[in-house]
């Protein structure tokens, strides 16, 4: 066990010696055992396993030479930039442009609606004249999608200009002509990855001149470069997905360029620099034009005020705990030469700490891209079993008929109704029906569906494209579409998520069988919102008071779910997941996981209504409860979110802690908000996980 516990600890544990007798397992052998044991590693494991049977060139990109691709196509031969966030070609392709004196026949036209026939026209004259044709975006005209594939397919070389060539754009999309795609050279240039790579990215594009042009020289230089750090945190978020932000939003260098001309306006123009003006600016208006989700607004005024703040003028103030990263005093003869020296010292590969995350981050994004790789792997193995064993079909058949007799039957909604009548001092009444009614559909739909795809695949009915779809998705592992389709959000595979639902199905089964219970598992609801809109109404009826001024608190319990007892105000709940923290019980706070802890279960919570209450200004992290791990969701019809259920406030003594491990004695007056540091950790709770 003591091995097995080394390699699993380990920061490399691709390239540790198994224990024996597995320390002679084949190469292909260990990649599945550290899928088990860690698979944020199995990608670094699958590029050793590359260079073993292959070659290293085969995991390293090639250098873009865009000359290269050009001399490899031919007049038919389109050639076709994949896009990918943050990359723009129009640079390279107007450079190359020049070179070949063709600058001023490259001729552009960004596809859209309406625009398909001006590009026909457009690729017409450029056969005719030997133009350069380029037509940006094809994800956004998919109609014309067709025409420019049969317009391809009917190119003949003698009857085209010999320097006539079509370039495209796209997105990764489903209906970019596959014939197009396959004939086509393609191309893609990734934009700089790393904190590294975008620091330097802004400042090769700068010099001296550019440093000095303000009268305060200092003071825009320092808060320049944490201008251009901001952006290099905010581009690199992305990495952590959800973690990062809630939704990828695609920051370029616009919005650097925009934020970094009003930088240098406001301060040459002012006496005393406005930093809180900036701050607006730079969060809400030029980067948060593109931000779509309060939670991530609140996310970028955080790391902004850490830039631009009087603190950032202070000789060596530190951008994060390590103190690896921090405000310079740049040469005042040289200043670009002192910050491009700075940039290049930095480490290539930056810690999450830089980011105001928690080393586990670094699992988390490893485990994400392991998984996207595996769903790539298996749509792509064979759809027929091959061998002596079960046939495909057969394992399908097993498998739906035993889902059916697990399945319980849908539930009488008349009986319920009849049991727990509607009652105005009592909400939960309502809120069980509604949730029988809700899951109902999904229960009566797959008992249909789960039949059906049993007879099809035995010949007895036809096998309709929706149960050949139903049943592909059950041998991936995945839950069909048409369940998905009447179903509550879920991450999980399979066999996890019809475990959970048969989980919520007994916790439902045993509220009508024995009563309203004294705690509640709020992972279990259908629709979780109505729950707690039900609690409200609980108490302002039974308190005389209007709902709107009535709102929770939150009490953290240390007692299990079952030593509890029905509340006098409010309900218990429990089931809740928090992802980059951990409740700890002893100091009545949250604090930072343990190593490799990526989830830790939350204590069981008081929902206690009270009127007027003001949120507490200190002492708590505001915290944001989601159904699954996505953070993202649509405004449903009710006006509820798909995803996010509710804010509650948990305890946090954060403030002091984070204060003595990061302030040095020279800079002891700083003070840190109790929510910007978990705020930068992503931290948040979530009702359900992806196992």
């Amino acid at each position: 066990m003591n091995e097995w516990q080394r390699v699993f600890d380990s920061p490399e544990p691709h390239k540790e010696p198994f224990p024996a007798p597995y320390d002679k397992c084949t190469s292909l052998q260990r990649l599945c055992m550290l899928r088990n044991l860690r698979r944020d590693k199995v990608e670094l494991g699958m590029q050793d396993f590359v260079t073993e049977f292959l070659d290293k060139r085969f995991i390293e990109p090639p250098p873009f030479d865009l000359k290269a691709c050009y001399n490899d196509s031919l007049v038919i031969t389109p050639l076709i930039f994949i896009l990918s966030s943050g990359s723009d070609p129009n640079k390279d392709l107007d450079i190359l442009a020049e070179d070949l004196n063709m600058s001023d026949r490259l001729k552009r036209i960004a596809l859209g609606q309406g625009q398909g026939k001006k590009a026909s026209t457009m690729i017409e004259k450029g056969m005719a004249n030997g133009d350069w044709v380029m037509l940006q975006n094809c994800h956004l005209s998919i109609s014309w999608m067709p025409i420019l594939e049969m317009t391809c397919e009917a190119m003949e070389v003698d009857k085209i200009h010999p320097e006539f060539r079509l370039w495209l754009t796209s997105m990764p999309s489903p209906s970019f002509p596959t014939a197009v795609l396959q004939n086509g050279v393609k191309i893609t240039k990734e934009p700089p990855a790393g904190l590294r790579a975008n620091l330097k990215n802004t400042y090769l594009k700068l010099d001296n001149e550019k440093l000095k042009k303000t009268d305060k020289i200092l003071q825009f230089q320092k808060l320049l470069f944490g201008l251009s750090f901001f952006h290099a945190i905010v581009v690199e978020r992305r990495k952590f997905g959800p973690l990062g932000w809630n939704i990828p939003y695609e920051f370029n260098d616009t919005d650097m360029d925009i934020t970094a001309a009003q930088l240098d306006l406001y301060v040459s123009e002012y006496a005393e620099i406005p930093y809180k003006v900036l701050c607006q600016l730079t969060s809400v208006v030029n980067y948060g034009g593109r931000i779509t989700d309060d939670k991530d607004m609140r996310t970028s005024d955080i790391i902004i005020a850490d830039f631009f703040a009087p603190k950032m003028l202070e000789d060596g103030y530190k951008f994060s705990k390590s103190g690896l990263y921090y405000s310079i005093n740049p040469d005042r003869d040289a200043p670009h030469t002192s910050y491009i020296e700075y940039i290049d010292s930095l480490p290539l590969n930056p810690e999450p700490e830089v980011f105001g995350m928690h080393d586990n981050a670094n699992i988390t994004v490893g485990q994400t891209s392991a998984n996207n790789t595996f769903d790539i792997v298996l749509s792509l193995q064979p759809r027929i079993a091959a061998g002596a064993g079960a046939s495909r079909e057969d394992m399908i058949i097993d498998l739906a008929a035993d889902m059916e007799k697990q399945l319980s039957p849908p539930y009488d909604i008349e009986a319920v109704g009849m049991l727990y009548p509607t009652d105005y001092y009592e909400s939960m009444n309502t809120v069980l029906v509604q949730e029988g009614q809700r899951y109902n559909k999904l229960i009566v739909e797959m008992h249909i569906s789960l039949k059906e795809l049993q007879r099809a695949l035995k010949g007895l009915v036809v096998l309709s494209a929706e149960l050949e779809a139903m049943g592909d998705s059950m041998f991936d592992q995945k839950v069909p579409a048409l369940w998905t389709n009447k179903s509550y959000p879920s991450l999980k595979p399979l066999g996890p998520w019809y475990r959970d639902l048969l989980a919520r199905l007994t916790f439902l089964t045993t509220w009508i069988e024995n009563g309203v219970p004294n705690t509640y598992w709020i992972s279990g609801f259908f629709f979780p919102q109505g729950f707690t809109t039900g609690i409200l109404q609980n108490f302002s009826r039974k308190h005389q008071l209007p709902i709107d001024t009535v709102s929770f608190s939150f009490v953290m319990r240390d007692e299990a779910p079952e030593e509890l007892d029905k509340p006098e105000d409010g309900v218990y709940v429990f089931g809740l997941f928090l992802e980059g923290a951990k409740w700890d019980k002893e100091i009545k706070s949250l604090v930072d996981p343990k190593p490799k802890e990526l989830f830790s279960p939350m204590p069981t919570i008081h929902l206690l209504p009270v009127q007027y209450r003001e949120t507490p200004q200190s002492g708590i992290y505001r915290c944001p409860v989601y159904k699954v791990l996505t953070r993202t969701g649509t405004l449903s019809t009710t006006g509820h979110s798909t995803n996010f259920v509710m804010w509650i406030e948990i305890p946090s003594n954060q403030e002091t802690i984070y204060r003595s491990s990061l302030v040095s004695e020279t800079n002891a007056q700083v003070k840190f908000c109790d929510n910007s540091y978990w705020i930068k950790a992503g931290v948040a709770c979530f009702c359900a996980l992806r196992y």
